[in-house]
């Protein structure tokens, strides 16, 4: 979009997206008993534009303010006459008026791409006024907290850590494990906010699903933190057991894109503890459907309690392993992997992977993604004890110990399909 007419064009077309809706929501009023509707949001996005191009071919930034200035009087002007006639108190058409210029000039002189993705999350923004109103009456003084709490850590905390391992084993990386404590308790909000609104039972089956397929481990700790309130946990540890269901597809699915013939190798036991898994998922949340429910009225989306003393054992998991890695060997690789796979496994199978075909055969790393994968369920199941209660951990380790145990005979027993 070079040419000055496209831009002048996208500037009228911003004015008329806010028009159309600043028209609709008043489209009952009379005619010209409105300060500006569809077609005057038009002109003024069209006036920022023109103006904006004068200022650019004149060299005179002075003719854009001037401009702004004196639409902003008029628009004003003519919006207190009609808020004092209709005993109105809000400003937010005088403010969509002047984003409307305003756009309309970043059109012409700026970034034309910055300015229609702006103007339509203006639109979106003035069209859900009745569900953000709505939002706001029902939020509760807990929720909007913990939100404030969540936005501080992302926004204000996690970029001022240094991203960089401050260890001499190169283990502990502050942003890191900040960024894995944030994700803990932004899938803890989630979770909440599913279970609010889609009942508990498919709540809990939706954002532990959704959040497996980032982090089992955050979810884990997310849904232990959650049962500190619950007077029973069935479903809760079901939720775990499906996040660690999904984790083990997600990263079936990551082996298959990269070496497949180690997925091969490690399918059917794979499949043994992701069905065991399943099982005891599938039990847990349909038990008790009328019991045991969590009181989300009562409790917070999270705390900064739990997530600070994860942080911790994140860091001092992250630092052992970093340190046993370094000092064992080439030797003892599948060691080495389990130990890095308890804090991330993704990484820890994907460095392997790398391996296969020069310093390692396809059968020593199928050994070493399973001992990760075991090593992460271990991980899992030991953070949920430390930060949790046992009506959580408890079946939570008989499906981990079950699915590990047959996993294990299966992996054991089933002959290698490969040469």
């Amino acid at each position: 979009m070079d040419t000055l007419l496209a831009r002048l064009g996208l500037a009228l077309a911003i004015g008329l997206l806010i028009g159309l809706e600043r028209g609709w929501r008043e489209r009952e009023a009379p005619d010209r008993s409105r300060t500006a509707g569809i077609r005057t949001y038009g002109i003024s996005g069209l006036l920022g534009g023109v103006l904006a191009a004068l200022a650019q071919s004149l060299d005179a930034v002075s003719v854009l303010i001037t401009g702004f200035l004196g639409f902003a009087a008029v628009l004003a002007f003519y919006k207190a006459r009609e808020a004092a006639h209709d005993e109105d108190f809000s400003v937010t058409g005088v403010m969509a008026g002047l984003a409307v210029f305003a756009l309309g000039a970043l059109a012409v002189a700026g970034d034309y791409t910055a300015a229609a993705g702006a103007a339509a999350a203006l639109a979106a923004l003035l069209a859900s006024r009745e569900v953000l109103h709505g939002l706001l009456k029902r939020l509760t003084w807990i929720e909007l907290r913990s939100a404030l709490i969540l936005a501080v850590m992302t926004a204000m905390v996690l970029p001022l850590l240094p991203n960089r391992t401050v260890d001499p084993w190169g283990g502990l990386n502050p942003r890191e494990i900040w960024l894995f404590t944030v994700l803990t308790a932004a899938i803890s909000y989630l979770g909440y906010i599913a279970v609010r609104m889609l009942g508990e039972t498919r709540g809990l089956a939706i954002s532990a699903v959704c959040g497996a397929l980032i982090s089992s481990t955050a979810v884990t700790l997310a849904l232990g933190r959650m049962a500190r309130t619950a007077e029973r946990n069935h479903r809760l540890a079901g939720a775990a057991a499906l996040a660690a269901t999904v984790s083990l597809a997600r990263i079936a699915f990551i082996i298959g894109l990269v070496e497949p013939r180690v997925l091969i190798e490690i399918l059917p036991a794979t499949l043994a503890v992701a069905a065991v898994f399943g099982l005891c998922s599938g039990l847990m949340l349909a038990r008790g459907v009328d019991a045991g429910s969590v009181d989300t009225s009562s409790r917070s989306p999270f705390d900064l309690g739990p997530l600070l003393l994860f942080a911790l054992l994140f860091a001092a998991v992250s630092t052992l392993n970093a340190a046993l890695a370094g000092h064992i060997g080439p030797a003892g690789l599948i060691v080495a992997t389990a130990a890095s796979g308890a804090v991330d496994v993704d990484v820890a199978v994907l460095s392997v992977l790398r391996l296969v075909g020069t310093s390692m055969t396809v059968e020593a790393a199928g050994r070493a993604v399973l001992a990760a994968i075991a090593a992460n369920a271990l991980l899992r199941l030991i953070l949920a004890m430390a930060t949790s209660t046992p009506r959580f951990w408890a079946p939570l380790l008989f499906a981990t110990t079950g699915a590990g145990a047959l996993g294990g005979v299966v992996f054991v027993f089933s002959p290698s399909v490969l040469p």
